[in-house]
């Protein structure tokens, strides 16, 4: 398996794609919706990931694909090479603001985090891990995650898990979210991991990310030495839905012991 080629392939075909969806910009998207209101789908979503479906199988006929519209694999299993793909992570930023949304790209053997890729369309950036690498922004090395504690932090956090909601009593995150420095929601999950990885937040905690949303992130998050689990510890099912909490070193164990712990108590 010649690995460097499958990173520069998968890196030319990310921009490419993503220079298709500049020039869709001023061009009138067709929305739909899937689960709910604010679970959107756009024509630019599905012509992406086609793209992408198109070139893998051409040159890699052998590799099976996830990928977020469905136009890939009935991927039941991590055997062999798959790549996991979201073509525009922060769709509803994407509708709404033409900015703040991301191209996810990860390539996994039998289950091991092989490359990582998060492409930042509007702003040009790259952020991408070669297994045993190392992780950059562009062409610059990223350096390795330093601890924080929780007054100083910054944590990626979207409101509705402090409010009243289906996934989590609002009551476990709300002393977490009085006591660190402050909070952000940027819309895309893929991004949330970038700025972790690149320092501009020290976290990010969700309740329900898909595959597509957090491989490529795990990928370059693991090369820093951050950590990636669930709201209880546990490692991600890169085959499932997942809670999601990508921390840098320390914190992640500060947070667990001090909020987290919780959850365990409510199920209790």
């Amino acid at each position: 398996m010649n690995w460097s080629e499958i990173d520069k392939d998968a890196k030319q075909w990310t921009r490419e794609a993503g220079d298709r969806i500049k020039a869709s910009l001023h061009k009138e998207l067709m929305i739909e919706t899937k689960t709910s209101r604010d679970d959107l789908v756009t024509n630019m979503d599905k012509e992406t990931e086609e793209f992408f479906i198109k070139k893998i199988n051409e040159k890699y006929p052998e590799h099976q694909i996830l990928g977020e519209e469905g136009f890939g694999n009935t991927v039941k299993e991590l055997k062999g090479t798959v790549w996991i793909i979201d073509p525009i992570d922060g769709t509803m930023n994407f509708v709404h603001q033409k900015r703040n949304f991301a191209i996810s790209v990860a390539v996994y053997e039998d289950g091991i985090g092989k490359i990582g890729l998060i492409y930042d369309v509007i702003r040009d950036e790259l952020y991408h891990a070669f297994e045993g690498q190392g992780a950059f922004f562009n062409e610059d090395p990223i350096p390795a995650l330093n601890e924080v504690k929780v007054e100083d932090a910054v944590i990626g956090m979207n409101a509705t898990w402090v409010t009243e909601n289906k996934r989590i009593d609002p009551t476990i995150l709300a002393p977490l979210v009085k006591d660190v420095r402050g909070t952000r929601s940027y819309g895309s999950a893929a991004l949330e991991f970038a700025y972790v990885a690149t320092g501009r937040i020290d976290a990010y905690i969700t309740l329900r990310l898909s595959p597509w949303d957090f491989a490529a992130g795990l990928i370059i998050i693991n090369e820093l030495g951050g950590k990636v689990t669930t709201l209880y510890g546990e490692p991600l099912n890169l085959l499932e839905q997942n809670s999601v909490f990508v921390c840098k070193p320390g914190l992640h164990e500060e947070i667990m012991e001090n909020y987290l712990y919780k959850l365990k108590q409510k199920e209790d």
